[in-house]
């Protein structure tokens, strides 16, 4: 024999790669959030309040020969009293196809290459988010090629990390929505009042950028590494000499089980409980995302750049409630009664930000914290460690494959609240900030009504 194989399987200490996708994850879903947060951001330039310049011009018209009228002075078609209205209807066209390409993108996730599809994903998104997002075209084609985020996302982090401490981890990890709602709204904010087409060029070039990054190095599961040596005979002196040489084979950790169908992740113990839980959940969530910016531009008189850095506090709010969400979830091991505490708190507190703004600066600042973590906190739990729960619940008998269409069903029935809330905010603004208020204390209650079903 010229030389032989020895097979010993070793698998190397995956903990390095399980760090790696952990970030690597973290960053691009964060693209994902920076590239969504400039609508909200360059919402109170397209319809600024003129009165006062108006006044001015009328006064000394002499002195100030190129001062804008009323109606210049907002873009159109956003400088007509409807203009909440319009975009509450743009908000409404990226979530409705958000919601529904959600249902279809975490079925197509599960059969092809997760580093494929969430790169095409990012470049098209990115692709969109330099279009200025402001026709129903782009919007609608954007809300589509970014539901492939989501599911991809979680199926990775799910297969490397398993269930010990899985709400801390993903509490930690899903704080990117947050840091990526921030990033948008800091960079959005830096060109809105000089140049607003920047605010969406900037991360749509950002988040293309990253899905480059994901092509080139996302590993998308644990793999079993099998180190084999090999004996060659080398002639020395009329003998014979062994020398290891290392061949490495790699080979994958368990077999392909089957992807699961859409009526069968249904029929998986609580899936349907918390995505109508997610539902009303995430009504309250994306308006926030939406409208915060505005609210506070008009409520607190402060200028676009001001109000969207402000806003970023209710996202700090949203990174410690999912933390303290998944921590308390891991104590009790239970994941919809941590939620539901939660809920009971945020509506309450929900009321009191609608009246904290007579109150001054300091109290609001205070206000937005605690009501981004009661508010960010079931949500983030459910997308999470719920999901990831559920996509490998014990009926299930080992196959992972069904984590991304689980993922898919939660967030996309989350999604269709998603839609709803942005848009009844801005019908429901026309008559007040306080009937916003309202609707987002019945849609927490409601959250509450159905989540308690799981429990």
């Amino acid at each position: 024999m010229p030389f032989s194989l020895l097979p010993p399987c070793v698998v190397l200490s995956p903990s390095r790669y399980r760090a790696f996708t952990f970030s690597l994850t973290f960053l691009l879903y964060t693209s994902f959030h920076l590239s969504r947060k400039p609508i909200s951001i360059v919402k109170s330039e397209l319809h600024k309040n003129c009165s006062a310049l108006n006044e001015l011009s009328t006064a000394s018209s002499s002195q100030l020969p190129n001062l804008h009228t009323a109606a210049e002075c907002s873009w159109k078609p956003f400088d007509k009293s409807n203009y909440k209205q319009l975009l509450g209807a743009m908000d409404y066209s990226f979530l409705c196809a958000y919601a529904v390409g959600m249902f279809l993108s975490g079925i197509i996730g599960e059969r092809l290459p997760i580093r494929l599809y969430l790169t095409f994903g990012m470049l098209m998104s990115g692709l969109f988010t330099c279009l200025l997002g402001f026709y129903i075209f782009v919007q609608v084609a954007n809300g589509l090629v970014q539901t492939t985020g989501w599911p991809s996302v979680v199926t990775c982090i799910g297969n490397w990390f398993g269930k010990g401490r899985r709400g801390l981890i993903m509490g930690i990890w899903n704080s990117h929505t947050s840091v990526g709602n921030i990033l948008g709204s800091l960079i959005a904010g830096y060109w809105v009042s000089s140049n607003w087409g920047l605010s969406f060029i900037v991360p749509g070039l950002i988040i293309a950028a990253m899905g480059i990054i994901c092509f080139l190095f996302l590993i998308e599961r644990e793999y079993c590494y099998v180190i084999g040596w090999r004996k060659l005979l080398l002639p020395q002196d009329n003998s014979s000499v062994s020398v290891p040489v290392q061949q490495v084979v790699v080979v994958k950790s368990e077999s392909e089980p089957s992807a699961i169908s859409f009526m069968g992740a249904l029929r998986i113990p609580g899936v349907i409980e918390f995505s109508l839980c997610l539902l009303f959940a995430k009504l309250v969530s994306y308006t926030f995302l939406f409208w915060l910016p505005l609210y506070i531009t008009k409520t607190a008189h402060l200028d676009a750049k001001k109000a969207g850095d402000l806003s970023t506090l209710f996202d700090v709010g949203g990174i410690v409630g999912g933390i303290l969400a998944g921590v308390i979830s891991d104590k009790l091991g239970k994941r919809a009664t941590t939620c539901a505490v939660m809920l009971l708190l945020a509506a309450p507190i929900l009321y009191g930000f609608s009246m904290i703004s007579e109150f001054g600066l300091g109290p609001t600042i205070g206000m937005l914290l605690v009501c981004g973590g009661l508010v960010n906190g079931p949500y983030a739990l459910i997308t999470t460690a719920v999901a990831a729960d559920l996509g490998t619940h014990k009926s299930l008998k080992g196959n992972a494959r069904a984590l991304s269409t689980v993922t898919a069903i939660i967030d996309g029935t989350g999604s269709v609240g998603a839609a709803i809330g942005p848009l009844l905010a801005g019908v429901l603004s026309s008559q007040g900030w306080d009937q916003v208020f309202y609707m987002l204390m019945a849609a927490d209650f409601l959250a509450l009504l159905v989540g308690a079903d799981a429990c």
